[in-house]
Order: C-alpha cells, then structure tokens, then sequence
C-alpha cells in the first residue's frame, strides 16, 4: 500500500525535530537549541484515527553564509513542494512573523499542495493570540501549537487528514504483480531493469547514485503485464549530504511500500552489508515478498567462491532472516535474469497462499504438544487451543493461548518454524500473533 508524504518545513530552530519526534513518537531527530543542529534528514511514520502517513523532518542545518542559508532553505522548500502530499509549515511564534517566514510562505503559495501553518512554542490559550498575524502568510489553516508540549497536536492532525485524499493511496489500484528492484548504489539495479526490458530505460553509468527517480516499466512476461519500479540507490543516512540524495532514499522506501515483491540487489563482490540489511528490514516491516539478487557473479572466482558457500556465509550473516530465496545473476551478460522474474511470482503465489484451519491445528497442535510450550515466570504451562490464518495481502497467523503476556520472543521463533517448516511461505515475511483464548471463546 502506498503511503502519503508529509514533510516539515521551515527555518532553523523553529522546533520542526520536536514536532517530528513527537508526532512519529521517537526520538530520531536530535532536538537542541542551538540553530542548525539537525544536520541529516529524518523520515518516520505516523498514524491518527486508523490513517498512516510518511513524515520527514527536513532539519535545520544551513551553513553560516546568508546566501548559502537563503539557497539550503529554498532548495530544502522546492523539493518538498514536488514530492509532499501535504506540506507542516512550521514558524516560531514568540519570534513573530520573520522576513524568512514570508520567503518560504510565497513559495509554498504558489503550489497545489496542501498547507498547515503551525505557531510552535505558545504554551497556553493566551500565548496563542499571538498567532493571529501568521494568517497574513495565506498559505493555509494557522493552529497555534507547543510541539514539546504537544499543545493542539490533536487537532494539527485531524486538518492534515482533512487535506489528504487518503483513498487515492489505495491498495486496489493496479492489480498487476509489482516489483520494486532496490539496493546500494552500483549495485545493478537500472542495469537489470534495462536487461529484463530490452531498452535503455533508465540511464546506466559506473558512478554511484546515477538513477535519483524511481522509475516504473511495464514488462510483457508471457502474455503477463508485470509492473518493475527501479529506485535510487539507497545511501547510508550519514553520507546523505544533498537534500535531492535524501529525497532518493525516500522515494525508494515508497517504492518498497508500493511493490508486492522487493528484489534487494547484492554486489556479489561486497555481500550483504549493513545498508543491505536496512533495506532488508524495511521490507520485512512491510511484509513484502523478498528475493535476494546476487548480481555481477559473473565476475566472481567460481574456484575459490561457489553458490552454496555464498548462500551459507550470507544467511549465517542474516541471523533468523532464513526463509529467503537466492537467484545468482549478471545483469551485463543477463545470465539467469528470467529466473528473476520466475521467482517473484513464486514468491507472490506464496505471499497469497491460505491454509485452511483444520490443516493448521491438525499440522501444527501435535509438533506444538511435543516439546510443551515454555513456563511462564509464575509456573504455569502455556496451552495453545486453537490456530488460525488470517490477513488478505499477506500471512497472519493467530495462535489462541492462555499466558500470552508471558510466552518470550524466542517462541514466536519457533512457531514460526514450525509454520515454515509444513507449509513453506519461501520468501514472504509473515507475522505470528498469540490471542488470549478466551479471545476465540467470545467470537
């Protein structure tokens, strides 16, 4: 499902870290009082009244040139404006209005998007009269807030729901299999896309970070519209130096929010490293299918590297991320790039599987049984009555048990084992949920 964008705008030191930590509900953006501290842009999610939206914090750092700050902000401001689905425009009310506010509200003015204006750090009813001369901005709805207090973040949010067309982000849109082809830069990505199109779709170069858009292409696999979304590569937070980089990696985290099936590119010569694993959880999160694609293996000592070793070092590397399927490719010689395509309709087919609930209990209660489930802290056994598959566009298996609260994570493990071992699930992230049985008992 794809999710809408919501960005935080404004000059430095008006509390947008705050606001972003508040409303994403962490503490990701450093929050201080002297100017500029947010040196990285920050994204997260949030939900109100059943919504979700992606939030960016766009940060505060500008350098100490005022034509250096004059261009960061307006760069920071035109590109929230091309990829915001709605726009937090956030001022300093005990500051009043500033020459800069007045920069970035006729910038703002003269978009489609939709606007909030937020007064940050009027801490009560009567210091926010005081907000009253930003509604000459006329950007949007004015709401006098205190982001460190969350004064009015309640309604704040009620108006942003109002602005977005949350139906417009439906699930139901396109029904055609989509694939989202994400990973490091130079990892072949584009190159991939080119081979499996048979045009020179998205520009291919040796440089890192040459693709910033996220491309979409529609290929005719046998008679099959399949829909292939090629993204920026993904940079390590720390290295993202240009807001437009930044905006890449969001691009790309919609992308996965977008595909059915994520295809993570590896460098066959570097392996999984910590950036391959980040893209790995973001789509675990998302519950999407998963491929790993092992590209350039062409390039590999086939004496001293083989598959099977590669396979073994990898998923040792990935812990208790076991159920993922391996396809080793060369994007330039387009060896095996079929099977690309192949595996992630297997991989879709899984994602959509059902097991029927007498084929659940009648597999699963007996192996459950036979090493009884963990003690919880107060002596008592753990009984599992009753299991059941749930969830439309991706696995959900609800076991019902007495002592939930108890059952530690390692157990949940070993259920999911246990569902992998009978019933497969190859390459599809799926989500174990203990019920209290009484839960079953009320339905």
């Amino acid at each position: 499902m794809s999710t809408p964008l919501v960005v935080i705008v404004g000059r430095p030191n008006v509390g947008k870290s705050t606001l972003f930590n508040r409303l994403t509900k962490t503490k990701n953006a450093i929050v201080d009082d002297e100017s500029g501290v947010t040196r990285d842009r920050h994204y997260g999610y949030s939900d109100w009244n059943g919504q979700n939206f992606q939030l960016i914090d766009t940060g505060g750092y500008v350098p100490n040139s005022p034509e250096l700050f004059e261009t960061a902000i307006r760069e920071q401001v035109e590109i929230a404006l091309e990829e915001a689905d709605a726009i937090l425009f956030i001022t300093d009310g005990r500051d009043g209005l500033t020459p800069i506010d007045q920069e970035i509200a006729r910038m703002l003015h003269s978009s489609n998007k939709p606007v909030i204006v937020l007064v940050n750090k009027l801490d009560n009813a009567t210091m926010g009269l005081q907000a009253a001369e930003f509604w000459n901005l006329g950007v949007g709805d004015v709401i006098d807030i205190s982001a460190t207090h969350g004064r009015n973040l309640g309604d704040v949010l009620d108006a942003l729901l109002e602005k977005i067309d949350f139906d417009a982000f439906s699930d139901d849109e396109d029904p055609r299999l989509k694939i989202a082809i994400v990973g490091r830069p130079n990892a072949g990505k584009s190159s991939l896309t080119n081979a499996l199109l048979g045009v020179d779709r998205s520009i291919v170069t040796d440089i890192p970070g040459t693709t910033r858009d996220s491309i979409n292409s529609t290929l005719k696999y046998y008679g099959e519209e399949i829909l292939l979304i090629d993204t920026a590569g993904l940079r390590k937070k720390s290295k993202v130096k240009e807001n437009i980089e930044f905006y890449s990696n969001v691009r790309t985290l919609r992308s996965i929010a977008n595909a059915d099936v994520v295809v993570v590119m590896i460098d066959a010569q570097f392996g999984v490293e910590k950036q391959d694993q980040r893209i790995i959880d973001e789509a675990i999160q998302r519950r999407k299918g998963i491929i790993l694609a092992i590209n350039k293996w062409d390039l590999m000592d086939k004496e001293t590297n083989t598959a099977r070793d590669f396979e073994i070092k990898t998923r040792d590397k990935l812990g208790s991320v076991s159920y993922l399927p391996f396809v080793f490719i060369s994007s330039t010689t387009k060896q095996r790039i079929t099977k690309v395509i192949d595996l992630a309709k297997e991989v879709e087919s899984e994602r959509k599987k059902k097991i029927s609930t007498s084929k659940l209990n009648d597999v699963l209660l007996p192996d459950i049984q036979r090493p009884p489930p963990p003690a919880t802290s107060t002596g008592k056994e753990v009984k599992i009555k009753y299991i059941t598959q749930v969830g439309v566009k991706y696995p959900i298996f609800l076991f019902f048990a007495n002592e939930i609260k108890y059952v530690p994570d390692s157990y949940h493990r070993f259920l999911e084992g246990l569902v992998r071992k009978h019933f497969g699930f190859h390459g599809v992230a799926i989500t174990i949920s203990l019920k209290n049985k009484n839960a079953k008992e009320e339905e």
